[in-house]
């Protein structure tokens, strides 16, 4: 429907304003293959789940433990260190496999970092704000407000805790985090009082985190669109059937499944 829309009224792949990304393609016909291209992803992949699931997990991580390192265990660190190394490695990979591509090695690693940095400070700036909401005393209000939505169904309750909260700080993590912080002790006595299984829970969880973190102030829709040279009023309707209206309709169901027991 959209597309048949697009072509009546005469749109077409490429009718936005030029952008960096434009540029170097347009300069660069030397492209590499689509598998050679797709190693790094797969790498950062795969590495990361060896590390995870086999090599860090038979590390001496002992010292963890101690005061100075955090006083911490390794099975709250290890994704933390798994994805980093991975994505290290695919790095070097990644030159590597294109080093006769690139005629200026440190030009295209300061452009990457630059280019790290935009969705960097819109994901943690978005956080970061979720994080200053939680400690306001108006959060009070919120917190007590959905519980109250169905005291008896603490399902939909946490749906829409979990949505609520992902939409005010425009972040999955973020919302499902703080959902969990500050409200999870209360969820868990709930789910048990009703019978409901701690894994139906989580997985409500993780569904509703997908749907109102990406409303328009979301940072990776504000990345995604400065990247492509696009405009909210240009992409945003299709963003918002894609990342908005089908997760909360598929947590919609989950919960109405989960609620009859199926």
């Amino acid at each position: 429907m959209r597309a048949a829309a697009a072509a009546r009224r005469g749109e077409g792949f490429g009718t936005h304003p030029r952008t960096d990304a434009d540029s170097a393609l347009a300069e660069d016909a030397d492209l590499p293959g689509i598998w050679l291209a797709l190693t790094p992803v797969i790498a950062v992949i795969g590495i990361n789940a060896v590390l995870t699931y086999l090599v860090i997990p038979n590390m001496d991580t002992a010292f963890l433990a101690e005061a100075r390192y955090g006083a911490t265990t390794i099975d709250a660190v290890r994704g933390i260190w798994a994805i980093i190394a991975s994505l290290v490695v695919s790095i070097l990979l990644a030159i590597g496999l294109n080093l006769k591509r690139l005629s200026d090695l440190k030009e295209t690693v300061n452009k990457g970092t630059m280019g790290s940095l935009l969705p960097v400070f819109n994901t943690s700036s978005e956080v970061g704000y979720g994080a200053v909401i939680a400690s306001l005393p108006a959060f009070a209000v919120i917190r007590d407000a959905v519980l109250n939505i169905a005291p008896q169904n603490p399902l939909i309750s946490l749906a829409v805790a979990v949505n609520v909260l992902a939409g005010i700080t425009g972040s999955a993590s973020g919302g499902m985090s703080i959902a969990l912080q500050t409200l999870g002790a209360q969820f868990a006595e709930m789910a048990q009082a009703a019978g409901i299984s701690e894994g139906l829970m989580h997985r409500v969880a993780a569904l509703s985190s997908g749907g109102f973190d990406a409303l328009p102030h979301n940072g990776a829709v504000i990345t995604l669109l400065a990247i492509c040279g696009l405009t909210h009023k240009q992409s945003y309707p299709d963003i918002f059937v894609v990342a908005v209206a089908i997760p909360v309709f598929a947590t919609v169901v989950v919960v109405a499944l989960g609620s009859m027991g199926a």
